[in-house]
Parts: C-alpha cells; sequence; structure tokens
C-alpha cells in the first residue's frame, strides 16, 4: 500500500474514533435467508462462482523453487500446480491419460516425474507424457499428443491464479484493476514464505463463513477476550475496487501514531487491511505475515463449507520468531474457528428452521452489501432490497 493511502486510512480511522462514528452504506438492506440453504442457488454459485471462475489456489510461496508442486480439489477439477525446472509456474488436471486416475495424491512436495499409481504412466513437471511401461504389449503410444492437460495458469502480484477449465479466460489484469493489482505489487507479497496450512470444516454455508470477515459490529461481543482487547470494534474504514474490496480494521495502537510524524507512520501498526477478492477469498496483512483463506462450498450440501487457511511469514519474523508459526495457527483458529465459524454456525441453524425469510444488513456493514448484491449481479439476480423504515 501506498504511504499516501495508508496516511489517508490512518486519518480516517482516526476521524471515525474521534468522532464516534463508522462507515455508513447509507441504507439497510434485506438479504433473503433461502440464499443460505437454497439447493438450485448452491448449484448455480458452484458452476458460477468456483467451476467456471478463475481461482486464487495459494501464493507463490507455495511454489518456492524449481520442481516442487501443489495439489487441490476444491472447485470440481482436480489440480496439479507445479514449478517447472526453469521456475514457471504451470497448472494442469491431475488426472493421468491413460483411465482417469488421480495422478498425484500429496498435497504439496518436491519431484520432477508424476508417475500414476495405477500403472506408472509417468509425466514431467512440464505435463509431457514421458513413459508408458511396457508399451510393446500396450501398443504405440503418441506421447506428445497424451500429456497432462493443462489449465490456464497466471503468477501475479506474488499468487497462484488457475482456471479451472482448459479453455477458460484467465486475465488477472481485469480480475483486480490496475489500483489494487499496483497496491498488492507494493506489499511484495513474493517475498513471504510458506509456514503452514490448516483446514476448518463447518455446518454453515460458505457465504456465511464469508460474512464473518465483512464487519467489526460484533468485536465487542463475540471476539471480548481475543481481538476486543487490542481491536477497536465497530470502527473500519471500507473501500471497493471493483467486485473486490478492502477493510481497514482498527488496532487501538493507532493511538500511539498520534503523536508520530505522518511520513513514519506504517498502516500495519494502526490497522489490520483485509483484502476480499471475489468470490472466496479473504487475505489478512499482519505485521509480519499474511493469512490466506480461501471458503469452498460443499456442491452436494448447502449447509457445509471447507475453509483452507495458509500461513505465510516473513523472512524477518521467521529469524526473530521460532515460534512465531505456532503463535499465529493458533490465534488465527482461536479467532476464526472457534469464534465466527463457530457463530457462523449457529447462524445456519437459524436459516435452516426456516423461520424467517430474510436477514438485514446494518448501515454500518457495507461489506455486506457488496459481497451479496455482487454475487447477486453474477446471477442475473436483482440487488437486494431496501429496508424501509
Amino acid at each position: 500500500m501506498k504511504n499516501e493511502e495508508q496516511i489517508r486510512v490512518i486519518e480516517l480511522l482516526m476521524k471515525h474514533l474521534d468522532e464516534g462514528v463508522n462507515v455508513d452504506a447509507g441504507v439497510q438492506l434485506k438479504n433473503p435467508t433461502e440464499v443460505y440453504r437454497c439447493p438450485d442457488m448452491a448449484m448455480r454459485e458452484w458452476e458460477t462462482f468456483f467451476r467456471n471462475h478463475p481461482q486464487v489456489i495459494g501464493m507463490s510461496a507455495d511454489l518456492p523453487e524449481p520442481g516442487t508442486f501443489i495439489t487441490c480439489s476444491d472447485f470440481g477439477v482436480p489440480v496439479l500446480a507445479t514449478r517447472d525446472q526453469t521456475g514457471a509456474f504451470r497448472a494442469f488436471v491431475n488426472i493421468c491419460r491413460h483411465r482417469g486416475v488421480l495422478l498425484e495424491g500429496e498435497a504439496r512436495g518436491k519431484r520432477a516425474r508424476f508417475a500414476c499409481p495405477f500403472h506408472a504412466w509417468t509425466y514431467s513437471n512440464e505435463g509431457e507424457l514421458v513413459a508408458v511401461p511396457k508399451e510393446d504389449h500396450f501398443g504405440a503410444i503418441d506421447k506428445s499428443c497424451h500429456g497432462l492437460t493443462p489449465l490456464p495458469a497466471v503468477e501475479k502480484h506474488g499468487f497462484l491464479w488457475v482456471h479451472p477449465k482448459p479453455d477458460g479466460k484467465l486475465d488477472t489484469d481485469e480480475l483486480l484493476g490496475q489500483e489494487l493489482a499496483e497496491e498488492f505489487d507494493a506489499w511484495r507479497f513474493d517475498r513471504m514464505v510458506s509456514v503452514g496450512s490448516d483446514t476448518y470444516e463447518t455446518k454453515m454455508n460458505w457465504k456465511l463463513g464469508i460474512d464473518t470477515f465483512g464487519e467489526t459490529y460484533h468485536f465487542k461481543r463475540l471476539h471480548k477476550n481475543t481481538l476486543a482487547p487490542f481491536m477497536y470494534g465497530n470502527v473500519q474504514t471500507y473501500d471497493r475496487f471493483g467486485r473486490n474490496h478492502r477493510m481497514g480494521l482498527c488496532f487501538r495502537s493507532i493511538d500511539e501514531l498520534r503523536n508520530e510524524p505522518r511520513e513514519n507512520w506504517d498502516i500495519r501498526r494502526a490497522a489490520l487491511p483485509v483484502y476480499y477478492l471475489f468470490p472466496n477469498v479473504q487475505l489478512n496483512v499482519l505485521p509480519r505475515s499474511v493469512v490466506l483463506v480461501r471458503i469452498y462450498p460443499d456442491p452436494d450440501d448447502a449447509g457445509r463449507a471447507v475453509s483452507r487457511i495458509s500461513f505465510y511469514a516473513s523472512p524477518e519474523a521467521l529469524k526473530e520468531d521460532p515460534d512465531f508459526v505456532k503463535t499465529t495457527s493458533t490465534t488465527f483458529g482461536e479467532v476464526i474457528r472457534d469464534e465466527d465459524f463457530e457463530i457462523a454456525a449457529l447462524s445456519q441453524l437459524g436459516v435452516d428452521s426456516r423461520i424467517h425469510d430474510h436477514v438485514i444488513f446494518g448501515r454500518n456493514e457495507p461489506a455486506l452489501h457488496h459481497y451479496h448484491n455482487t454475487y447477486r449481479a453474477a446471477l442475473g439476480l436483482p440487488p437486494l432490497e431496501e429496508v424501509k423504515a
């Protein structure tokens, strides 16, 4: 984030604190509860937002050197992503071309060759078919035509993007826009080191998980013993970037900056920038680390979601604090898994009761307005209805 933007956000947070106000969307909106439980809606979202839309599968740090790989299968297509011997990022359908078996079963690792567990057809990390056992028995095979199926893949701004469709369109400039792309470059996410991951399985619709990241109105109550002691609740900034956004969550340490020269201000001392990338990514930029959250629906159960949490740290943080990784993952889990997602699961119980036909998004919850109106627009649905006084 550029210095002038950091100063603007910090000054706005100070103004909110001094005046006792918060961001204001201007209206309250009704969100139909059926969007959290309807099987037909869930299937439309699955096809539109996941099977037919570019996906962030990680950050550059997940492929730290040539020969490394990661796999994922959270959006309907099993993906094998590699960094080849030249350092290039590639992605393929993780399926053997012989009998359609899942090729690589490990989540991550390092190898130059991938051998199918069924018949040992073997592929390079560039996707080429390089060996067919007993080819004289099997019959002649044109290896140049039977490599792994490539997927559109782009590494940019420290992120790894893949499109689930071999013929899918993947344009990161269009996905982010110039302003957000420049902001990501300024953060130097490509310097981060991958330090672990976690998975949360929750009985909640995936959008209820997204919703928990959309406001700080709940901090004083839900996070009274975790976040509230060092973060102000119901105070934030909010900026949209097309389908994406950035929230600035206010640290209590912002008050220490009031007597310091503005040119010395650092947003990470004053606020937690939380970015949302359409449709399912939350990026938390902490003082010495980054947490990438990807929330996926269960296509067979609208009331269940799987969240992939990836932790990254600066080289300096790892050098200074050997316990940094354990502390970060434990703290994050205590807040997000044990508080936010637990309350989202309770919301799912309310939704599934079918007693109320809508929930209300307040004026101080603009991210929720944005999430759901963006989803609705993508599905060809009208905007959310305003609450009439």
